[in-house]
C-alpha cells in the first residue's frame, strides 16, 4: 500500500530554523555550550502583574472551558485602547479587532480568507519566511518585490507599479520596523502604500510586531486616512510584552475584512485560554514606563552586537530598530551560509545567515538581541579569539 502526503507537503520545505536548532542541540549535548544569537524570542519575563493575573485567573474553575474564536470582550476592548493610546487610531472593539493565537497564525488566516489558488501575492525580498511559506502552501503565485540597501530597504514603487500593471495581485505583505533589516517606516511610506493598494485593488497587510522595540515613535499603517478600506494590520504581544510563548496577537481592519478572517478562524480553533486573555488585558494597559524598562537591556545588548559585527568585519546601520542587528559581510568571506556555519563550528556562536530571508539577503548576517548581555559578551570573546587564531594561519 502506497500512501503519500498531499502535494503541498511533498513540495514544502521544513522551516529553516528547525534542522539548524537540532544541530545546535546536538552540539550542546556534546558539550559545545553554543551561544545562540539566532532566534528572536524575548528571553526576559513579562511584567510581574501580568503573570500574577494569569495565575489568579487559572485558579478559577470556570476559566478552563472552550472560548469563542473572537476572544473575550475585555480583550478586544483592551486592544482598542492600546491602539488609541499608542498609535492614535480609533478601533471598534466589536467589529474591527480580532485576537489571534500569535500574529504568525494571522498570516495563515488572512491568506486563507483572501487567496485562491493562482492569485498573486507580493512578498518582500528579504522578508519573513512565513509570508512565502503560507502563500506557497495555498497555491498562490509569489511575486517578490525588492528591498535593497541603497534604497534604505524601502519598496521601489517604480518596480511595484510595473508588477501591478500586469494584474492579478491580491495581497501585499509589508513589515516595518523591518525584519530582518531593522529599517524603520515613515508616515509617507505608509501613505504611498495605501495609495498603491487603493489604485490597484490590492490588500496591503502590514505585519507590525516590532514597533515598540528600540523605537521611540511607534507607527501604525492605520494612521493613514482611509487605510482601513484596503489595509489590514497584524500586531502582537510577543515582542512588545515579552510574551512570545503565550501566543497573543491581533488583526485590525475594517469590519468586512475582520469578519472574513473571523470566519476562517472559527473553523480552525476554539479560542484562547481565558487566563491568557485576561493577562493580556493587564499587559496592554501597562504604563509607558514598561516599554522604557523593556528596552533598556536591548540598548545595552545592541552595543555588544555592534562590537560582534565589528569583530567580524561587517558593516551595519546603527539606526536599526527591532530585536536584531543586520550586517553586511566583508568581501571575500564566501556566502552567508558558509560564513555562519564557520562561526557556529569554530566559535560556537549561532548567527543567522541572510540568504534564508531571500536572495537580497545573501551577503548579510543577522544577530538576535534575545540573549543576556553576559552571553553576548561571551560570544564576542569567542569570535575575537577565533578571528585572532585565523589571522595567524
Amino acid at each position: 500500500m502506497d500512501i503519500r502526503p498531499s502535494h503541498r507537503v511533498e513540495e514544502m520545505k521544513e522551516y529553516w530554523f528547525a534542522p539548524k536548532m537540532r544541530e545546535v542541540a546536538r552540539m550542546n549535548a556534546e558539550g559545545a555550550d553554543v551561544v545562540s544569537l539566532g532566534v528572536g524570542g524575548p528571553d526576559r519575563m513579562p511584567a510581574l502583574e501580568v503573570v500574577e493575573t494569569l495565575c489568579e485567573s487559572a485558579r478559577k474553575p470556570g476559566n478552563h472551558t472552550y472560548q469563542l474564536a473572537g476572544g473575550i470582550p475585555e480583550l478586544r476592548e483592551a486592544m482598542a485602547r492600546w491602539y488609541k493610546r499608542h498609535y492614535g487610531v480609533d478601533v471598534d472593539p466589536v467589529s474591527e479587532v480580532l485576537p489571534l493565537i500569535g500574529s504568525k497564525e494571522g498570516v495563515l488566516h488572512i491568506s486563507l480568507a483572501f487567496l485562491n489558488p493562482g492569485d498573486k501575492v507580493l512578498v518582500p525580498n528579504p522578508g519573513y519566511m512565513t509570508y512565502s511559506g503560507v502563500s506557497r502552501m495555498l497555491g498562490a503565485e509569489i511575486i517578490n518585490y525588492n528591498l535593497l540597501a541603497d534604497k534604505g530597504w524601502m519598496p521601489d514603487f517604480d518596480q511595484l507599479e510595473d508588477i501591478a500593471s500586469e494584474g492579478g495581485i491580491k495581497l501585499m505583505w509589508v513589515n516595518y520596523p523591518n525584519m530582518p533589516t531593522g529599517a524603520s517606516a515613515s508616515k509617507e511610506l505608509f501613505r504611498r502604500l495605501v495609495d498603491f493598494g487603493r489604485r490597484h485593488g490590492i490588500v496591503i497587510v502590514h505585519d507590525n510586531p516590532y514597533s515598540f522595540v528600540l523605537n521611540d515613535n511607534p507607527l501604525s499603517l492605520l494612521q493613514v486616512e482611509g487605510a482601513r478600506d484596503v489595509a489590514i494590520e497584524l500586531n502582537s504581544l510577543s515582542k512588545s510584552h515579552n510574551m512570545s510563548g503565550w501566543r497573543m496577537g491581533m488583526v485590525i481592519s475594517n469590519p468586512e475584512f475582520v469578519g472574513w478572517v473571523r470566519k476562517v478562524k472559527s473553523n480552525i480553533d476554539s479560542g484562547q485560554f481565558r487566563p491568557v486573555m485576561e493577562a493580556a488585558v493587564k499587559a496592554l494597559d501597562l504604563p509607558d514606563s514598561w516599554y522604557d524598562e523593556m528596552n533598556e537591556p536591548y540598548r545595552r545588548r545592541k552595543k555588544v552586537a555592534e562590537k560582534i559585527m565589528d569583530a567580524l568585519g561587517c558593516t551595519y546601520a546603527p539606526s536599526q530598530q527591532g530585536l536584531f542587528l543586520w550586517g553586511k559581510l566583508p568581501e571575500g568571506v564566501g556566502d552567508s551560509a558558509s560564513f555562519a556555519d564557520r562561526i557556529l563550528h569554530e566559535a560556537r556562536v549561532f548567527l543567522v545567515p541572510g540568504f534564508i530571508f531571500g536572495s537580497n539577503g545573501e551577503g548579510y548576517i543577522r544577530i538576535s538581541l534575545c540573549a543576556s548581555e553576559e552571553r553576548m559578551e561571551e560570544a564576542l570573546r569567542r569570535i575575537k579569539e577565533m578571528m585572532k587564531l585565523n589571522s595567524k594561519i
